[in-house]
């Protein structure tokens, strides 16, 4: 086989398993060749990886170790995507009586969900995340492509008891937009304690439901290291119950007298 057809394996291969540690060995067995050579091959493969803005690969030395590739999204393309969408989710026709915005299409779409679940990824995965957690159910595409990217578990709090979950954990909240009091429960065997994770939703506003969230995981012990939000809604600063987290698209303004709505693409990373 030459080379070329090799690295073009392996990388089909690494690409194929995001996130799982493969051993030099494994390479080197398949190949029939030494460590040496597959490992200037990963050499190479880093570099276009790395230039197409698809990720990067992770080196682990030693016997136990290997290589793994990161999934991942250059910070153009990120923004490209983003500016994209909140075009397409300032489309008049989005608008619904109430003042509120129709999204659901869009967080149900794979080919939507896939490009944020890997900006998410992007964004926190130096923050060594062991579970994503949102709350059910719109923000549950959004978590779990953001998982599969970042390679851990997703864990979706709901709203109500469900016998088939076991015993559970349960706290009332207050909703930061309505005021009402809500619940929200999380099954005990669904979060192990002391985890790192990283929250996922997909609205925000006032934040009583992020708020609301961070409560929970303080029963479970675990830390929150980042929130992470599809949109926030431009309102003032001192009204937000929560701070410190990183909106994506910003709703700006969304008028049904004169059918006007603006979104805007937050500017995720600095010059």
């Amino acid at each position: 086989m030459k080379r070329t057809e090799r690295i073009a394996v392996i990388t089909g291969i690494l690409m194929s398993r995001p996130n799982d540690l493969i051993p030099l060995s494994f390479f080197a067995s398949k190949f029939s060749t030494a460590k040496s050579t597959i490992s200037e091959d990963l050499v190479t493969i880093k570099e276009s990886i790395h230039l197409a803005g698809k990720g990067t690969l992770d080196t682990l030395p030693g016997s136990s170790g290997g290589v793994k590739f990161l999934p991942g999204i250059g910070e153009h393309e990120a923004m490209e995507f983003l500016n994209r969408l909140a075009d397409k989710l300032s489309s008049p026709d989005r608008m619904l009586p109430g003042g509120f915005l129709y999204i659901t299409d869009v967080l149900f779409d794979p080919s939507i969900v896939r490009p944020l679940g890997l900006i998410f990824a992007r964004l926190f995965r130096e923050r060594k995340v062991d579970a994503v957690v949102t709350v059910e159910t719109k923000g549950i595409p959004l978590a779990l492509m953001a998982a599969d990217a970042l390679g851990v578990p997703t864990v979706v709090i709901r709203h109500g008891n469900k016998v088939t979950e076991g015993s559970s954990v349960s706290i009332n909240y207050v909703s930061g937009s309505s005021k009402r009091i809500q619940a929200m429960t999380l099954a005990k065997k669904a979060l192990a304690p002391g985890l790192r994770v990283l929250v996922i939703d997909d609205y925000i506003k006032a934040g009583g439901t992020a708020k609301g969230i961070m409560s929970l995981m303080e029963e479970f012990e675990a830390e929150v290291v980042g929130l992470g939000i599809l949109m926030e809604e431009a309102i003032s600063a001192s009204v937000r119950l929560v701070d410190n987290y990183c909106a994506l698209l910003s709703l700006v303004q969304i008028n049904q007298a004169e059918e006007k709505t603006v979104i805007q693409a937050n500017h995720l990373w600095k010059n």
